[in-house]
């Protein structure tokens, strides 16, 4: 009979998996809060001034993953739709300007760049040429994802013809976008085996 009596220690292994959680739930978090601060930091350069939303938005995902990337966005969604002033319009009312059109990209450019880069990995600390390929890719169809977006719900909204979404909705804020664009890749190519260090640390241990 084994009268040894029971542990009350919780298991390593579920407790590194609720570490690992937490984790992510903060990486998130933070990336909304990030969102939502960039709102505030426009940069005036011409008659298109650069709001640097998007590229937090993109970072998202190409840091985080789909998943974790797009909750981001979605946090931030839900703040502006509950009435924080991180929209331009605070509340629902701004899916129904002009605007509304790039919001909604922003979770699906973000979504679809998490989808090309994938959860980080610690084993990327030593990054190659095949993770700047996926990582520019990621961060192009983010961007562009957005851009798409906007024209499109300008069609919508306004009865736009193409051309008409395209030279207001696309063309203007190519610029810009690819000046981000260029600080997005190196960023999230630097950030995502230090982000994998706390959300997908299991990378990089030895297999049996």
């Amino acid at each position: 009979m084994n009268n040894r009596p029971h542990s009350t220690h919780t298991p390593v292994p579920a407790l590194r998996k609720r570490t690992i959680l937490r984790n992510r739930s903060v990486f998130t978090a933070l990336f909304a809060a990030l969102i939502a601060v960039s709102s505030f930091l426009v940069i005036p350069l011409g008659i298109i001034p650069i709001v640097l939303k998007n590229l937090f938005v993109v970072l998202a995902g190409t840091v985080l993953g789909s998943f974790y990337g797009g909750a981001a966005v979605l946090i931030f969604l839900a703040a502006g739709i509950a009435g924080l002033p991180v929209f331009v319009v605070p509340g629902p009312g701004a899916f129904l300007t002009p605007l509304g059109g790039y919001l909604a990209g922003y979770f699906v450019g973000s979504l679809v760049a998490g989808l090309i880069g994938g959860l980080p990995s610690v084993n990327e600390k030593k990054a190659g040429i095949g993770l700047w390929i996926r990582v520019g890719v990621a961060s192009c169809a983010g961007f562009s994802i957005i851009l798409i977006c906007g024209a499109a719900y300008l069609m919508i909204l306004n009865s736009m013809s193409l051309k008409a979404a395209l030279l207001s909705g696309i063309v203007p804020f190519i610029p810009g976008d690819l000046i981000k664009l260029l600080i997005s890749i190196p960023l999230a190519v630097r950030l995502r085996p230090v982000a994998a260090r706390y959300i997908n640390p299991d990378t990089g241990a030895p297999h049996a």
